[in-house]
């Protein structure tokens, strides 16, 4: 009675299963069903839940359940074979969710228990929505950050690498441009540490170092791959979300991105997890502080630093916090292909490599170095920097990159538009969220040509029609899009009058 016809309708709903159906048809006149309802699908042992669209009109006949790809993709659907369709048993776990809501804590238990259903896609993304607003606004104390990091371990695979030291490297972000891992590692993997880095995908910024990286090879590696990658060459640069390490992270990041939130028991949650199912046993992380970066003040930093600290102690990782300079943007480009050219210039040694990028990764490689033995305390910054500039960072990555599929050029937007200094005088202030969102309103990280290309730096003396910043998209429409905010945000580079 409750079974129809599977057809996949080619529809991208992202990573959210959506299924379709005539409001007419046998199931939803039984079952009682309406837009917006969950439904449990069940196929050849292998059920999903899925958020229901009503169809009116001849668009699907009366037997047939139509798909979008993410729900076609989870139940290893056939065209045209049958299904049954139905209620979902209660979701026990909401319960938790709007207890929180209403300011109560929530458990180990609890959070194993909603962790575990978001995992298997039993909320949808309204109740998604409403456990990450729920827990935004510092709403998670210390110690339900820690059970919901465990959760989040505990629901995917992890790598075990069989003893010794596994180094990693984080930057909490809000900071364009500031692609230090993609140079950081092939330095610490020449010096001998094994440094298998998984990154995220950019959830609130116009690049991650997984988009970034992507652009000069692949990332989307599963775990015999990554074995291969570092046990070749010591170290990799890979997308965590490909290997199911802390998937509930990558579910809830989906859900982050379009409400734009990023709070820091989340945040924290979000970084170790994927630290401690990656292997890690040290982790560095660096956060940039600065009114326009993610963390904008000391005292902030201060307070995320700790919590990251007493979270990773808790798991079993050596964590240590660096706040570092976030007044502006590292680097020149912003954007994974241009953020992949500045990083590319660094290890190459070109005359074009920005310096601060290249001073940054550094600091941070050599702090990488002392923690892990590979350099006495203090010699780590002259290690580092030897290794960058005789070559053999820039073979190590090369090498990382052929381990991973490939090295490959980074693409060129064709359209491209200079911003330019409305007058005369002296930079005061780069706007880090603001040159992001230009970025992004040109395509960014979707379209990895897209983004901003800076010209400029604090401190530095520019005339009236001189370019302040290029920005680059894919399409005339996304270029007139970010060019129309930028004119209205004319003061993301700040100018003084020339005297």
């Amino acid at each position: 009675m409750n079974e129809l016809r599977l057809r996949r309708l080619g529809i991208d709903t992202y990573q959210e299963p959506v299924v379709y159906m005539r409001r007419d048809c046998r199931v939803c006149r039984s079952e009682g069903f309406e837009a917006h309802s969950r439904v449990e699908i069940s196929f050849e042992g292998r059920t999903i839940v899925a958020t229901l669209n009503v169809v009116d009109g001849e668009f699907l006949p009366l037997h047939e359940a139509g798909l979008s790809e993410a729900a076609w993709r989870l139940l290893g659907a056939r065209e045209g074979a049958e299904a049954k369709l139905r209620h979902p048993q209660p979701l026990e776990s909401l319960g938790y969710v709007r207890a929180k809501v209403y300011g109560r804590r929530l458990t180990a238990e609890a959070m194993q228990a909603v962790v575990a259903d978001v995992v298997a896609g039993r909320y949808s993304d309204l109740q998604l929505a409403a456990f990450v607003t729920a827990c935004a606004g510092d709403r998670l104390d210390l110690e339900e950050t820690i059970a919901l990091t465990r959760a989040m371990v505990e629901a995917g695979e992890r790598i075990d690498w069989g003893g010794g030291q596994v180094m990693d490297k984080h930057c909490v972000g809000g900071l364009p441009g500031n692609r230090t891992s993609m140079v950081i590692v092939p330095i610490v993997a020449a010096c001998g540490l094994r440094m298998p880095k998984t990154s995220s995908r950019a959830i609130t910024s116009p690049a991650g170092t997984a988009d970034t990286m992507e652009v000069l090879a692949p990332v989307d590696l599963d775990v015999p791959t990554i074995r291969r990658v570092v046990d070749a060459t010591g170290g990799c640069i890979a997308w965590g979300g490909a290997v199911r390490l802390s998937p509930a992270d990558d579910v809830l990041i989906r859900v982050e991105r379009p409400l734009d939130l990023d709070s820091q028991g989340q945040l924290v949650a979000s970084i170790l997890s994927k630290k401690v199912a990656a292997g890690a046993t040290h982790v560095l992380i660096d956060i940039p502080v600065g009114p326009t970066a993610k963390v904008r003040s000391t005292a902030a930093a201060n307070a995320l630093q700790g919590q990251l600290e007493l979270v990773g102690s808790a798991l079993g990782l050596q964590v240590r916090g660096v706040q570092t300079d976030g007044l502006a943007p590292v680097g020149r480009g912003i954007g994974p292909a241009l953020e992949a050219r500045d990083v590319l210039a660094v290890l190459q040694g070109l005359p074009s490599a920005p310096p601060d990028l290249r001073d940054r990764a550094l600091l941070l490689a050599a702090q990488v170095l002392e923690t892990g033995g590979a350099a006495a305390m203090g010699a780590g910054l002259s290690m580092a920097g030897t290794v960058l500039a005789d070559g053999r960072a820039w073979a190590k990555f090369r090498e990382i990159c052929e381990a991973q599929g490939g090295m490959r050029e980074p693409p060129h937007a064709p359209h491209q538009h200079d911003v330019t200094a409305l007058r005369s005088g002296t930079v005061i202030s780069i706007d880090n969220r603001r040159l992001a969102r230009i970025a992004k309103l040109g395509g960014a990280p979707q379209s990895p040509c897209a983004g901003v290309d800076l010209h400029i730096r604090n401190g530095e003396f520019v005339e009236r029609g001189e370019p302040l910043f290029t920005v680059h998209a894919a399409s005339p429409g996304e270029l007139a899009y970010a060019l129309e905010y930028a004119t209205a945000q004319a003061d993301a580079v700040q100018v003084t009058e020339d005297p």
